[in-house]
């Protein structure tokens, strides 16, 4: 067997590894000497013999209303409750307990797109009354109340934050959707999540455009009517006071301006209500193989204490930082790294309205000079669309980082030296983490102080997480091994989310089936969470993360379910059969390429692979727009008739196909492969790990 075959048609869980490892790169003393965390003696702390009881020093940090008795409750495993019969409220941690110290701080610097508009301040003091008003206005217009869903479907604006804090304040469930998904995908997550109120904007400025976005509040609405879910309140945001800017009309009785309410609720104060720590504070939804989205389902005292101790100690924040995450907060970083985790530390938390490239490469390194940014927190593709827009522009600037973050997807060590190098003047630490939708918060990465660097690699497990690596058999495969695998926690920890919003057996088959040594059981110990991503541990027990082992793309850093783009496809009417796969993309890392075959009585047409693209960019958004759109006359398939996703994709990546002769109808991928690549050289087996793995039957 060739070694091509081998690597195409091995299981993800043995696939041999081959990079070289990576030198160490150490911390400054600077920055060593004003730590958050120096004390090695954190991972004793948080040793297995020590769990789940460690954890009390991650929830000492937030002020709680009513102590807990049970540390962790494993009755209804393994759906875990954190510190059981405590109560606390969110944003009171957030906004209220800052006030006697830093009422006149900073809290929220907004930053807008254009760059002859001003900055806007929010301090500690305004926060607290926006939030209150806002809060005054839910509770008493919308009549909402501890324990109802809001969808928010809101872009990169103070106003975000604020109705999140409001939420949270009622002991609403918020829901926020990414801004640049659909009309359709909000509309879906309404209906899954039982939301009477959406909260919307105008519009908002990206790439130099203001966007109409309350024109996709309409179709939202349509979409949950016809999944059963009416909405009654919809409250729009205006990006200027007074000043509407979309073309959508507002209907009267159900829409209504924010701007124009919240008058009424001048001066108003909600008391925070007293929520179970393990009461929902939010949903956030991620794409699944499945098809429909998954709403992972965060609590309120587990959660906050995961984010706001590892932004403290990974993220080095102190009150008197400027911090910058580049995220989105309708992603789960934007929660609880721009959100949640530094707000419950006191410091100041920069967004930015609109796209780092604009209006040229130099823009991130200007807001980073005049806001005198310490902390920069990024993922590996904004990294590389500023190295290549602008490999120079950094020595340009007057700034300084102590601390740089890269987060989303595995980073290469070439763009990790550049971050370092050029971004961080090689004075910043780096901290490359690992972590997901699903898991509230960071499971690996260098403690900054304690830990040396190693580009590539996201380094050891955070303190009380416990990761081991299983092959398909559910055998551990050791430190330094040269073998990937299936990287899993041993452990529950209090950031991960609780379950699948109205979905227990799918949370169970999905994150806990796999490796379950015994479903019966309360032990945690037979419950590994199963992260369904590949890793690979070097011999100093750091991790390199090769990405998902299922049928997910990481485009950007944004998790995009395969079922969800062919169901997509599937929509035009000459349409049979779609199969999507990750294509290399020097930019994106990953980006969508579509097969696409027709039904009998029509013939490939450019026309028709327009209308893939604008199915998928309708009912998903333009995030998820493919590269390619190939209309082939047949897709590989084995005998079974299953379609051959791994084949398409050592196609695309102009890899070798391995042995074809066992499908059903071998021809076609020849055939394939001529119209994809032309005449080109033969295909080679290299490429990334987690294409050579894609599609591959189990």
């Amino acid at each position: 067997m060739s070694e091509a075959r081998e690597v195409l048609e091995t299981s993800e869980a043995q696939i041999a590894v081959h990079w070289k490892e990576e030198e160490y790169v150490y911390p400054p003393a600077t920055f060593i000497a004003q730590a958050n965390m120096t004390d090695p003696g954190i991972y004793e702390r948080f040793s297995l013999e020590r769990f789940p009881e460690c954890f009390k020093e991650y929830a000492d940090l937030l002020d709680w209303d009513q102590y807990w008795h049970t540390t962790l409750d494993t009755s209804d495993a393994p759906c875990w409750k954190w510190f059981v019969g405590g109560k606390l409220n969110a944003s009171y941690n957030c906004v209220d307990r800052h006030l006697a110290k830093g009422k006149n701080k900073a809290a929220l610097i907004f930053v807008p797109e254009p760059e002859d508009e001003p900055h806007r301040v929010v301090t500690y003091q305004d926060l607290y009354v926006q939030v209150n008003e806002v809060a005054a206005l839910l509770q008493d217009y919308a009549g909402l109340k501890a324990g109802d869903r809001v969808t928010i479907h809101m872009p990169m604006v103070p106003e975000l934050p604020v109705t999140m804090l409001a939420c949270a304040r009622l002991g609403v469930i918020h829901s926020v959707v990414f801004a640049g998904f659909s009309g359709r995908a909000c509309g879906e997550r309404i209906a899954d999540s039982g939301s009477r109120v959406l909260i919307s904007m105008d519009g908002y400025y990206r790439n130099g455009t203001l966007l109409d976005h309350k024109v996709k509040a309409d179709e939202a609405l349509q979409v949950a009517a016809q999944e059963g879910q009416a909405v009654e309140k919809v409250l729009v945001w205006r990006r200027f006071r007074g000043q509407y800017v979309s073309q959508a009309p507002m209907r009267e009785g159900r829409d209504a301006f924010m701007d124009e309410l919240l008058p009424k609720y001048r001066g108003q104060r909600v008391a925070p209500v007293s929520m179970p720590a393990e009461a929902p504070l939010f949903l956030m939804y991620t794409s699944g193989t499945t098809g429909r989205p998954k709403g992972c389902q965060h609590s309120t005292g587990g959660y906050l204490a995961y984010v706001t101790a590892t932004a403290k100690y990974v993220l080095d924040i102190h009150p008197e930082d400027v911090y910058w995450c580049m995220a989105d907060i309708g992603w789960i970083t934007g929660h609880s790294y721009i959100v949640y985790g530094p707000l419950a530390l006191g410091t100041a938390s920069v967004l930015y309205e609109g796209v780092p490239t604009y209006p040229d490469a130099g823009r991130p390194w200007r807001i980073a000079e005049q806001l005198g940014v310490d902390i920069f927190h990024t993922a590996p593709t904004s990294i590389r669309m500023l190295r290549k827009a602008g490999p120079e522009e950094p020595k340009k600037y007057n700034y300084r980082f102590k601390l740089m973050v890269t987060v989303g997807e595995p980073i290469e060590p070439d763009v990790w030296r550049w971050y370092h190098e050029v971004v961080g003047k090689g004075q910043a630490v780096i901290v490359d983490t690992w972590w997901q939708t699903e898991t509230g918060g960071f499971l690996c990465s260098t403690m900054p102080a304690l830990h040396p660097m190693k580009p590539g690699s996201a380094g050891p497990a955070m303190p009380g997480i416990h990761p081991v690596i299983y092959d398909e058999e559910g055998q551990e495969i050791p430190p330094g091994a040269g073998k990937a695998g299936n990287i899993c926690i041993r452990n529950p920890w209090p950031g991960a989310f609780q379950t699948i919003w109205g979905d227990r057996e799918r949370y169970v088959s999905t994150y806990y089936a796999k490796y379950c040594k015994n479903k019966d059981s309360k032990d945690w110990r037979d419950w590994p969470y199963f992260t369904g991503d590949g890793a690979f541990q070097a011999a100093d027990g750091y991790y390199r993360i090769l990405g998902r082992v299922d049928d997910v793309i990481n485009v950007a850093g944004h998790r995009l379910g395969t079922k969800e783009l062919e169901s997509a496809a599937l929509t035009v009417e000459e349409v049979a059969e779609a199969a999507v796969v990750p294509v290399v993309d020097e930019l994106k890392g990953r980006a969508p390429d579509m097969y696409v075959s027709l039904k009998p009585g029509y013939a490939p047409s450019k026309a028709i692979e327009e209308k893939v693209i604008q199915a998928i960019e309708t009912i998903i958004g333009k995030i998820a727009r493919p590269k390619h759109v190939y209309i082939v006359p047949d897709m590989p398939k084995t005998r079974s008739g299953k379609i051959m996703r791994r084949v398409l994709a050592a196609i695309s990546n102009t890899m070798d196909v391995g042995d074809v002769t066992t499908l059903a109808n071998p021809e076609v991928v020849e055939e394939v492969r001529r119209m994809v690549q032309g005449e080109r050289a033969v295909a080679t087996q290299e490429g990334p790990e987690d294409i050579r793995r894609f599609g591959e039957e189990r």
